[in-house]
């Protein structure tokens, strides 16, 4: 053995012996687990008395007497007991009580599957609470951590839980379900409790806390739409779903939800809720939550002898429709876009939508459909832009002419552009003003088409399920902008867009930098889009195989040496070269910039 290698195994050595010294527990704390393993040992030999002398003991002592004081107290009877699952159901809805709360412990739609395929279950476990918030004899409790007492109900559709206090004096809440809709009556009854609640309370406060678990594929987008509503003084708002957030609810309130992607859990009040709370939080260590909502709803308590608060809930799909066959504008939790993008989506595209869905086709066809009227409803915009790329096409020599005259003047070069474009009667902005016009409505399917539940596990093709995206190459690790897979349809629709740009700039004869700037549009919509749902991809692929065509009859019909002739004839006019208040305002412009220039050239000549 060598010297460096002897060394070495020394160091080693002494960090090992240095570790072992300073990482023993102490003295207190080999004496703690001593007391936690002699105390686990005595349970389980079922011993009930502990040494005096153990802390373990003693604290174990002071609970049994609090317990022993709970139980001759307030709500005494309802502070143990068991837990018992009680069920509702319809056709479309199963819920399960439990005893303990009195409270909704689960929510199954019985039509909808999570995209695994298992029942979908809004909410259920732990993480889940419902309860009325009381002071009484000076201490706080909370309905949901309290016995409630199943009692006999006047159907099998309704659930009657009690939370006993006194002789005469208990709390109901009521559960019942109305045929085969996704609403759940629900009455919350206070008897004889006016003197058992302190008299300086007017509100009783609702708190209500779900985990939202995951139900699609995609978990980043389900985060991406998830987030609490709550309609305030006739606005429907929401909290951030970007980030966490918390926002007190300062108004009365009619009703307030947790949303999700395609599913909505929502109470809402007959009268009004007192103003209240509302929060959401992203926990990624909770394995299946894309989120954790929360809320607490004032309830108006007048101390009366009976006093009773109806409500409802809604547990049941982020559907347009069936949100606003519900009323109070549940619909506005569906996410259709801002200002005008809003407008044409709900008075145009889901009108047009609802109807070509009457006629059971492939949910594929109707996009398809759809895209053929919304591109028919468009011909003329087209067909304007096209004809004003025309003419700027056989206008080109002439430009090119110009830019060459005057290429050390390009103040000069844009007034002679301009004075040719006046003489021979183009507008240059003929070919781009057509365009934004449709901007509004593509912009509006962007919206649309990821907000729709009617997609949701549809398949057309090879896609599955219209409303995420399509998983056709899987690479089994993360590329950055791109993500863990490529999705065909994007593909496609990337390529028929650098087609169409291609097109384009054949059309319109743009040259140099710009020739080469469309395309990197196309390129960056592929990591972007990457992620977005098939139908939305699908729906772009089919507006780009739509504008082909048109273009290709627009070129067949059209005579370019004809659309040439009528402008050289324009020049002949009288007023051709006649200059507008505008044209002659931006010549100005045009000089004064072309003198300063000249003037800081000079300037430096001279320095």
């Amino acid at each position: 053995m060598d010297r460096n290698t002897f060394t070495g195994l020394l160091i080693i050595a002494a960090i090992l012996l240095a570790f072992t010294y300073f990482m023993r527990p102490s003295e207190a704390d080999l004496k703690r687990e001593q007391l936690l393993q002699d105390s686990l040992k005595r349970v389980a030999a079922g011993v009930a008395q502990q040494p005096a002398g153990d802390s373990m003991a003693n604290a174990k002592v002071a609970e049994k007497t609090i317990d022993s004081a709970l139980l001759s107290g307030p709500f005494g009877s309802a502070i143990t007991g068991e837990e018992q699952l009680v069920t509702l159901e319809n056709d479309v809805l199963k819920l399960t009580l439990n005893t303990k709360g009195g409270r909704i412990a689960s929510v199954e739609l019985k039509n909808e599957k999570r995209w695994d395929g298992d029942p979908l279950v809004l909410f259920e476990g732990p993480g889940n609470s419902f309860g009325l918030n009381l002071f009484v004899n000076n201490r706080n409790y909370s309905t949901n951590d309290l016995y409630f007492v199943p009692q006999p109900a006047s159907g099998s559709d309704q659930a009657v839980m009690r939370l006993n206090y006194g002789p005469g004096q208990y709390i109901d809440f009521v559960y019942s379900l109305e045929g085969s809709n996704y609403l759940v009556n629900f009455d919350i009854r206070l008897q004889g409790m006016q003197q058992v609640i302190a008299s300086d309370v007017d509100k009783l406060n609702l708190q209500w806390t779900a985990d939202l678990l995951q139900q699609e594929k995609d978990m980043a987008a389900e985060q991406r739409y998830s987030t609490v509503y709550y309609n305030m003084e006739e606005d429907v708002d929401r909290l951030k779903e970007n980030k966490d957030d918390e926002e007190t609810l300062a108004g009365p309130v009619k009703w307030l939800s947790f949303k999700q992607h395609f599913f909505t859990s929502a109470l809402i009040a007959e009268s009004q809720f007192q103003g209240g709370k509302a929060s959401v939080v992203t926990d990624v260590t909770k394995n299946n939550v894309i989120k954790t909502t929360s809320a607490t709803l004032a309830l108006p308590f007048t101390h009366q002898a009976s006093e009773t608060f109806n409500m409802q809930f809604y547990f049941g799909p982020s559907h347009f429709n069936t949100l606003k066959e519900v009323g109070y504008d549940l619909e506005d939790q569906v996410q259709l876009g801002w200002g005008p993008l809003q407008w044409i989506n709900r008075w145009a595209v889901i009108p047009v939508f609802n109807w070509l869905d009457n006629f059971n086709l492939s949910y594929g066809i109707i996009i398809l459909i759809l895209t053929i009227l919304l591109k028919l409803v468009l011909f003329p915009l087209t067909y304007t832009s096209y004809i004003s790329q025309a003419k700027m096409r056989v206008l080109k020599p002439e430009m090119d002419e110009i830019k060459e005259k005057f290429k050390d003047e390009p103040t000069k070069v844009q007034q002679e552009y301009m004075k040719l474009y006046k003489s021979a009667g183009v507008n240059p902005l003929g070919g781009c003003l057509p365009m934004l016009l449709q901007m509004p409505i593509l912009l509006a399917f962007f919206y649309f088409f990821p907000a729709s539940f009617e997609l949701r596990q549809e398949s057309f093709l090879w896609v599955n399920d219209l409303a995420t995206y399509d998983e056709f190459f899987k690479f089994g690790f993360t590329i950055p902008f791109v993500g863990s897979h490529l999705s065909l349809m994007c593909i496609l629709m990337t390529a028929s867009t650098i087609i169409y740009t291609y097109m384009n700039n054949q059309i319109s004869g743009v040259t140099g930098q710009m020739k080469y700037i469309g395309y990197i549009m196309p390129i960056m919509f592929l990591g972007f889009l990457n992620s977005y749902p098939a139908g939305l991809n699908y729906y772009y692929l089919c507006a780009n195989l739509i504008t082909f065509s048109q273009q290709f009859m627009i070129r067949m019909f059209i005579d370019e040496g004809a659309i040439h002739n009528k402008l050289q004839e324009n020049k002949k006019r009288p007023n051709a070269n006649k200059k507008s208040k505008f044209q002659a305002r931006l010549e100005e412009m045009m000089k004064q910039q072309q003198q300063q220039q000249k003037a800081k050239a000079g300037a430096k000549a001279k320095k």
